[in-house]
């Protein structure tokens, strides 16, 4: 199946979600509110980019089910399901720190077939269409093919709970951190699985996660030459993703939980 209208929607949709993002960032309008607790907040930013995003879907593409992080999920029996993260990197974004981003997966059947992930301050825009190849600002990209530990830069993320649940991943960090030739913690997921992509980091692993903040980077990964794997099945997303052999370096030393 041609996936090409879909993807150029996307990618279209995010660039106007983006320029949403930029109309409040490190202005005096965010409106910051906490969602779970203190770390997980959202703001008028994130509201007003999902329904720029929501909007064009429901008028472009009535049949297709939504998944999105502010609003929840609304079903339908196409087979197609965009997996939207409007703003990932709230903190980031709220604090006035440059790295947040859309994020836009595209689901048929259960398998997403397209991502897109532009990053609005850094004018990145990444995009993927299943066996098609990884693209930043229309350029291929393709992960590192870093084999040394010790020589590669890494990056992880912490759970939202960290204050009040002690599998907060600081046992990764420690076990990982000695070997390895920088530690990172960028503060967007879908940044993060980008950047693999595009040989930027070498690996990157981070728990709790949710469907809107991998759909797309995953996508874009794989078809960077990158690899992943789902190291935990009690903390919602749990993944490691890398070059083949930081990856297989990588997946022993992380906790695979109780």
């Amino acid at each position: 199946m041609n996936y090409s209208s879909l993807l150029l929607d996307a990618m279209s949709w995010a660039r106007e979600a983006g320029a949403v993002h930029m109309r409040y960032f490190r202005g005096n309008e965010l409106d910051i509110q906490s969602k779970l607790n203190d770390s997980d907040v959202v703001t008028a930013a994130d509201k007003a980019a999902e329904k720029v995003l929501i909007d064009h879907i429901k008028a472009s593409y009535p049949d297709h089910s939504i998944l999105s992080e502010e609003s929840g999920e609304e079903t339908h029996g196409s087979g197609f399901r965009w997996v939207i993260d409007p703003l990932d990197g709230t903190t980031n974004f709220s604090q006035g720190l440059p790295l947040f981003s859309v994020s836009i997966g595209i689901e048929h059947d259960g398998e997403t077939v397209v991502g897109v992930v532009f990053a609005p301050y850094l004018n990145e825009l990444f995009h993927a269409v299943r066996g098609e190849g990884a693209w930043l600002n229309g350029e291929p990209v393709k992960v590192s093919g870093k084999t040394a530990l010790d020589k590669s830069v890494v990056a992880t993320g912490f759970p939202v709970d960290k204050d009040s649940n002690p599998d907060n991943n600081l046992d990764n960090v420690e076990r990982v951190m000695p070997r390895v030739r920088g530690l990172r913690r960028l503060g967007s997921a879908a940044i993060d699985l980008c950047y693999v992509a595009a040989g930027f980091l070498d690996g990157y692993w981070e728990l709790n996660l949710h469907a809107w903040d991998a759909s797309a980077g995953l996508l874009i990964l794989e078809e960077a030459g990158g690899c992943y794997t789902h190291f935990r099945t009690d903390r919602n997303i749990s993944v490691l993703a890398g070059t083949p052999a930081i990856h297989d370096i990588l997946l022993p030393m992380l906790s695979t939980g109780k």
